[in-house]
């Protein structure tokens, strides 16, 4: 006899929800710790007898949300005398390209130094007028090797080891995974402070691994360095599993689900096309004037894995086509272990100079430097198809992978 359909409902329900509850009491057998966690429940004592400067944004919080810098200050068994702010600030006010410069923070009465756009000598005085022995850093990174704060970080060891001051990173989690690093590898011709090493685009690592990868591979000389790992954090975990409240590590980066698409779409700054900015969903929303939906048609027709794409019509408040109505797609991510956003990326930019005949890339091609190299770029412009232009990278990627390998501290 078939049972009822009530009761195969129910009996899937059920299954769903005893699956569901079993993954939730194994994520909380291993709750995930961030370094910060670790550094704090162990009585700061990696920090005993030291002056204390930190590099931190927004993103620097405790499990209850609570500011690791005000957290610290009231804490007797650190001397934190020092904060070192990045691109938007340490309280994140400013915008992209921007940042709050040297002030007294209000909360806390601690001078913020300013590090934005500083590097090498000049950032290395900054750190030697502070007056700190060590310096910490602790921001939420999102997985792309144009996202600044990374360069932040690798900016901030060169100057410490001029400086003579001991570095400290505090990690935290990737939160796009660590399963694989994908996209073209920086040449170093093209360094600037959204590539400044040969870096894959989405590298799969976190900053404290970045941090041992920079050290070795990277700096002229190799600072002084500590790493304070994270506990119960899996390479293929997700920013939910984490348990963690999402701030924002910039303005244009509200959602985990920004961070996931972002390492792809970003590739549209290099473009003439709108990549949402102004909008709710930047990086998931993409367009222009005059582009229609042949644009998603033609992106759909790939099949891609784990993504599908909406014709999409909206008016940015800021940045390109401000205050005006543009067509385009907005990327829905339905497999997020199966998609790939830098080979999405570039789909998508192959596509949309296929069907609109206003794609033009920025006149400083700004896409070289986000990519890495001129190769993503003029093979397009040849006509190469996705695949051609994937297949373009992968003797450096599988490089890059073999020398990743050596700093991955998490399974």
């Amino acid at each position: 006899m078939r049972p009822s359909r009530r009761a195969v409902i129910t009996t899937a329900t059920a299954a769903a929800v005893s699956a569901t509850s079993t993954a939730s009491a194994a994520q909380r057998r291993r709750r995930l710790r961030t370094g910060f966690e670790r550094l704090a429940q162990d009585g700061y004592s990696l920090l005993d007898g030291q002056k204390v400067g930190i590099v931190t944004n927004p993103t620097g919080i405790t499990r209850d949300a609570r500011h690791i810098v005000d957290v610290m200050h009231a804490d007797t068994r650190v001397d934190l005398t020092a904060v070192f702010g990045p691109e938007h600030g340490f309280r994140g006010t400013a915008q992209a390209g921007g940042s709050e410069g040297r002030h007294d923070d209000p909360a806390t009465g601690l001078p913020v130094y300013d590090t934005y756009l500083k590097s090498g000598r000049a950032l290395a005085d900054i750190f030697t007028a502070s007056g700190v022995d060590t310096v910490l850093f602790d921001i939420q990174d999102v997985g792309a090797r144009f996202y600044t704060y990374i360069w932040t970080l690798y900016d901030c060891m060169e100057a410490a080891q001029l400086a003579g001051k001991r570095f400290v990173v505090l990690d935290r989690p990737n939160p796009v995974t660590g399963r694989a690093a994908l996209g073209p590898v920086l040449h170093k011709e093209f360094a600037t402070f959204v590539g400044r090493q040969p870096v894959s685009q989405a590298h799969g690592m976190t900053v404290a691994e970045l941090a041992r990868l920079f050290n070795e591979e990277f700096l002229t000389e190799a600072v002084p360095l500590e790493t304070v790992t994270m506990s119960g954090w899996r390479r293929s975990d997700f920013y939910d599993a984490s348990g963690l409240p999402w701030v924002p590590p910039s303005p244009n980066m509200p959602t985990p689900e920004t961070a996931l698409v972002y390492s792809g779409t970003c590739l549209f700054e290099g473009t003439n096309l709108s990549e949402g900015r102004g909008t709710t969903r930047p990086f998931e929303l993409l367009g222009a004037e005059g582009v229609d939906r042949r644009w998603a048609a033609a992106a759909n027709e790939l099949a891609l894995p784990g993504v599908r794409f909406r014709e999409a019509y909206f008016a940015p408040t800021f940045s390109k086509f401000q205050g005006k109505t543009i067509g385009g797609v907005q990327v829905h991510v339905h497999d997020r272990a199966a998609f790939d956003p830098v080979r999405t990326g570039i789909a998508l930019l192959v596509t949309a100079k296929q069907v609109w005949s206003g794609f033009a890339w920025r006149p400083d091609n700004w896409i070289d430097k986000l990519t890495g190299s001129t190769r993503v770029r003029t093979m397009i412009d040849a006509g190469a198809d996705t695949d051609e232009v994937v297949a373009g990278w992968q003797g450096d990627l599988a490089a890059f992978r073999r020398t990743r390998r050596t700093y991955l501290l998490y399974r």
